[in-house]
């Protein structure tokens, strides 16, 4: 069985509607970054760069939430669209597009305007400003496409999902506005019982929700470990 070591982030939650998508039976493992799970031997013995998500799949360990979707995608053979080198090549971009620039920008937004002990305007504006950027452009290709890759539900959307739903929580509800095309894909995938049962996985286990002293020093370690 799957063992998918988890938390209720963007990144984990992008698998978990994979793996209800695809009927996958699973062992969930709670992450608690809070606490510091995720610098514990056992976990980094799963993936050294302390982050969830990460699967072990027999002998096989993939980590990092992009891979782990074109793993579990190419096993099983499903949410790809269909063969031929133009669309693998347009799932391939897309799919590094989010790992690349979605999920970094948007990460490092809600980083400094929810987390950073200071408040600095500069890394705001510009992460705000990328983050808006990055989604401007997959709106325009939802306006002339339903899905990211055609016409077909593919581990893209479920990706993009990942943190979109998001954007009213970082960005203001008002967000929504400039991006129509990407609101409509959204609520489609969450209206979708496998979505569902994805965001309700972290309700099964009790994460702490304090940002203490406890929870910023596992999660923000460069706040007491300076580099020079």
């Amino acid at each position: 069985m799957l063992k998918f070591y988890f938390s209720g982030a963007p990144n984990p939650t992008k698998v978990a509607l994979f793996v209800e998508e695809a009927g996958l039976p699973y062992e969930p493992i709670p992450v608690d970054a809070r606490r510091g799970d995720q610098h514990k031997p056992e976990f980094l013995a799963v993936n050294p760069n302390a982050k969830v998500p990460a699967i072990v799949d027999g002998d096989v360990t993939v980590f990092d939430s992009n891979a782990i979707l074109l793993y579990l995608a190419d096993k099983t053979g499903k949410f790809l669209p269909p063969k031929g080198d133009k669309l693998r090549g347009e799932l391939l971009s897309w799919l590094m597009f989010v790992a690349s620039g979605i999920g970094p920008y948007s990460g490092q937004l809600v980083h400094f305007r929810t987390y950073a002990p200071e408040k600095n305007e500069y890394a705001i504006n510009r992460y705000a400003f990328e983050a808006q950027r990055h989604f401007g452009i997959v709106d325009a290709r939802l306006a002339k496409h339903k899905y990211m890759v055609g016409d077909t539900y593919t581990i893209v959307d479920m990706d993009l999902w990942g943190w979109a739903r998001l954007i009213p929580n970082f960005s203001g509800e008002a967000a929504w506005a400039r991006f129509p095309n990407l609101r409509r894909l959204v609520e489609e995938i969450s209206a979708r019982p496998a979505a569902q049962r994805a965001v309700a996985l972290k309700d099964k286990h009790k994460f702490k929700t304090e940002m203490d002293d406890e929870a910023r020093r596992a999660m923000f370690r460069h706040m007491s470990e300076k580099v020079a």
